[in-house]
């Protein structure tokens, strides 16, 4: 690669994570209000966030609808993905663009639209509807993530299993999820980052007593600075690379295994040749 572009791609990335790596020395900071660089460390900031109920009601809160919508979007997605990849039908064009939609209609767009219609509902301000709606924003990362999965998938294993006298549910269940739980673990896992990461939405529907953590976060903000706000998003931005690092590790563990393999199976050794 060309020593200037690979500057500028540093470069770049030095500029999009630098904001990422001030708020973590921020959360430690012993200042009254959000100061980089922190005149002094403690642990404060931390304390505060896990015990007081105006930040760890949230964060409860913030947990429940996580999982909630974890359930829901792969309830959805699973047959949703393979409708789309394994069956012909009318419309299936129009399926799809609709399970997209999420990603293309601005979220504060899609935030009144849910605020007008659940308020009908009477599901304003209620775990099931801040569920409800982030299940349909978390459905078009999962929907893709399955249905790349299932196009790469041999059917011909179910084709085995069912010629064995395996139910449509049995294959599923002992053959199918199986070999796909690397595929199901990671949508899910965008699901709840999805869901514990979303501000708008819940600002609308969400309410005072079903608030969500980043909903805190920006009342906080709004109302004062509360350097308290730094230790929830240092504990966001762990979160989310906790989840990226366990996408990534089950693959850094085969390639890993898989090149310690190979040697052995080619005959080769580790062991460098003697000094002649």
């Amino acid at each position: 690669m060309n020593p200037f572009l690979r500057a500028l791609a540093l470069l770049i990335a030095v500029f999009v994570a630098a904001p990422m790596f001030i708020v973590i020395p921020m959360s430690f900071s012993s200042a009254a209000s959000l100061t980089f660089p922190p005149p002094g460390y403690t642990l404060a900031n931390y304390i505060n966030f896990f015990s007081d109920p105006n930040w760890t009601e949230p964060l409860v809160n913030s947990v429940i609808i996580g999982i909630g919508t974890v359930f829901v979007t792969l309830s959805l997605a699973v047959p949703a993905s393979f409708a789309l990849v394994r069956h012909i039908f009318l419309g299936r064009g129009l399926f799809n663009l609709l399970i997209m939609l999420p990603m293309i209609v601005p979220t504060i767009v899609m935030a009144l639209g849910y605020y007008m219609y659940f308020g009908q509902l009477r599901l304003v301000q209620s775990y099931l509807g801040v569920i409800l709606a982030h299940s349909c924003i978390a459905m078009p990362m999962a929907t893709l993530i399955l249905t790349a999965a299932l196009k790469g998938f041999d059917q011909s294993v179910e084709r085995a299993a069912m010629s064995l006298g395996a139910s449509h549910f049995t294959t599923f269940r002992l053959v199918t999820f199986p070999i796909l739980r690397p595929a199901f673990t990671v949508a899910g896992l965008f699901a709840f980052i999805a869901s514990f990461d979303e501000a708008v939405i819940a600002l609308f529907i969400s309410g005072r007593d079903k608030a969500t953590l980043p909903r805190q976060m920006f009342n906080a903000v709004r109302q004062e600075a509360d350097p308290t706000i730094s230790a929830a998003s240092s504990f966001l931005f762990l979160l989310v690379l906790a989840g990226i690092s366990i996408w990534l590790a089950p693959q850094f563990l085969r390639r890993r295994s898989g090149f310690t393999r190979q040697p052995l199976e080619n005959g080769a050794t580790n062991t460098a040749p003697a000094a002649s």
